[in-house]
């Protein structure tokens, strides 16, 4: 799982860069994209079922188990951080170790590429861990020889592993939910040391010290733990029996819940990677990607539809990312966002659509003689890597909707996007579901018609837990 010296590996091999001389617009090439479903893979569909699920992250404790659906680099040696601040938005002045930061990196015209949880274990030692998209970016950079860095890659676990043995190099574990105190005092045996937000301790696991760090994803604070994947069982059994020893009705949570907790909680987990345009350093990066790699197969799914894929791009404005950018730093992007700062941005919102719509989509799948609404699966209806449906008002495009769920909560659909600045709270649009001509090439795109559908703009954080517990967070402040 270590990989080293990759662009000799690529020598003479197809890559994203031959794909886009050949096709001349990769807009068709990712919106027929035959990859299939974005998969969240190894971890059981369900433990319960996936109702209690997300019930139980709002009323009593949950386990996520992360140990397979992100990738994870390690970056380390004398340069390190030199690398990773000429890539981020982020300023590393205050980032000690022991602690995590959310690291945004953009292209040089200030596009997101992808983003990542970053921790640093040592003064010259980073794990990063995430989607694709951001680990290519940092294994690129890496590997180009320029820094005197060590780099190691763990990808993500096979979507269908096929009953074939997986490992990682470590298991990644989250605990949340109200209760999930009680569960941590039991586990430590006594009162947990003081872990502020995004900082790292040691805690006690049976008979284990593991690394713990203060986090939250789906409305409540929690810790994430991670440790050598060979403990990964040992562990979760010590959580299930000081959960059950403190009376606590913890819930394992399943690949079908886990993934709607971002609605709660505000996330925009898979904005495109901003990479298919520019010459120079992008060429170059295009030229690294491999032909066969997430980049060149992701599926753009919705209604939305440009030729120009630069119309699929979201700035860090757009996601909510501004209160990161700090100009203490020279990194890729810096003078682009500079540039950028005074001109009106689109904003993060949650939509909240309407029920009757949505009861009027999913009944037309029974009344035979008819094409039916593309289909609203439960409790997670995306079906592409990276979702834009339309959002109109009065017929005139005002965002974009770009990742979607139901949360059993809040008894509603949600999704997550992005609306102009003059958009309020509380306005009812219109959000057209399904895509154009009944349907594009992707394999879980069935033959539909699309539908109308209304939204009201909510808070983001959609969940009052969440925006009170993320106060100080990326997820609730506001752009200056």
């Amino acid at each position: 799982m270590v990989f080293h010296d990759r662009e000799e590996e690529l020598v003479a091999k197809p890559s994203l860069q031959s794909i886009l001389e050949e096709k001349g617009n990769i807009v068709p090439v990712l919106r027929n994209s035959k990859i299939g479903m974005y998969v969240y893979p190894v971890v059981a569909a369900e433990f319960t079922n996936w109702r209690d699920e997300q019930r139980a992250w709002r009323d009593s404790a949950v386990l996520f188990d992360q140990s397979h659906h992100m990738d994870e680099v390690i970056v380390e040696g004398p340069d390190a951080a030199k690398l990773l601040e000429g890539l981020a938005i982020n300023s590393f002045a205050k980032f000690g170790t022991n602690r995590a930061k959310h690291f945004v990196p953009v292209t040089p015209e200030g596009y997101v590429i992808g983003d990542m949880i970053m921790f640093r274990e040592r003064e010259d030692k980073f794990i990063l861990v995430g989607r694709a998209p951001a680990a290519n970016w940092v294994e690129f950079h890496g590997s180009r020889g320029k820094h005197d860095v060590k780099i190691t890659r763990d990808p993500r676990s096979p979507s269908r592993p096929d009953g074939k043995k997986v490992e990682r190099v470590h298991y990644r574990y989250q605990i949340q939910g109200p209760d999930a105190p009680r569960v941590f005092e039991k586990m430590h045996g006594g009162p947990l040391p003081d872990i502020k937000f995004f900082h790292v301790d040691w805690i006690n696991i049976g008979s284990r010290r593991v690394q713990a760090l203060r986090h939250g994803m789906a409305g409540a604070p929690g810790l994430e733990i991670w440790g050598p994947y060979a403990e990964k069982d040992e562990i979760r059994d010590a959580i299930l029996n000081a959960a059950e020893e403190a009376g606590v009705d913890l819930h394992q949570v399943g690949s079908r819940a886990y993934s709607t907790n971002t609605l709660e909680s505000g996330w925009i987990p898979s904005p495109l990677p901003a990479i298919y345009t520019g010459d120079g350093i992008m060429k170059e990066y295009r030229e690294w990607l491999p032909a066969n790699g997430y980049e060149a197969t992701g599926a753009i799914g919705g209604s939305f539809v440009s030729d120009d894929i630069r119309d699929y791009y979201t700035s860090p404005f757009a996601l909510g990312y501004g209160i990161y950018i700090k100009n203490d730093h020279d990194f890729i992007g810096r003078e682009a966002l500079e540039k950028m700062k005074d001109q009106p941005h689109r904003k993060k919102v949650t939509f909240e659509w309407n029920a009757e719509d949505v009861v009027e989509v999913i009944a037309s799948a029974f009344r035979p003689g008819e094409v039916p609404y593309k289909w609203i699966d439960f409790p997670q209806p995306n079906y592409a890597s990276s979702g834009f449906d339309k959002i109109l008002r009065d017929g005139k495009l005002v965002g974009l909707s770009m990742f979607n769920g139901y949360s059993f909560n809040e008894r509603c659909v949600l999704s997550l996007g992005v609306v102009d600045d003059d958009v309020q709270e509380g306005d009812v649009l219109t959000l057209v579901w399904g895509e154009p001509d009944g349907g594009s090439g992707k394999t879980s795109t069935e033959r539909h018609r699309q539908a109308e559908i209304r939204v009201r703009v909510s808070p983001t954080p959609y969940a009052r837990e969440a925006r009170e517990s993320y106060a100080e967070s990326w997820r609730t402040r506001k752009t200056a």
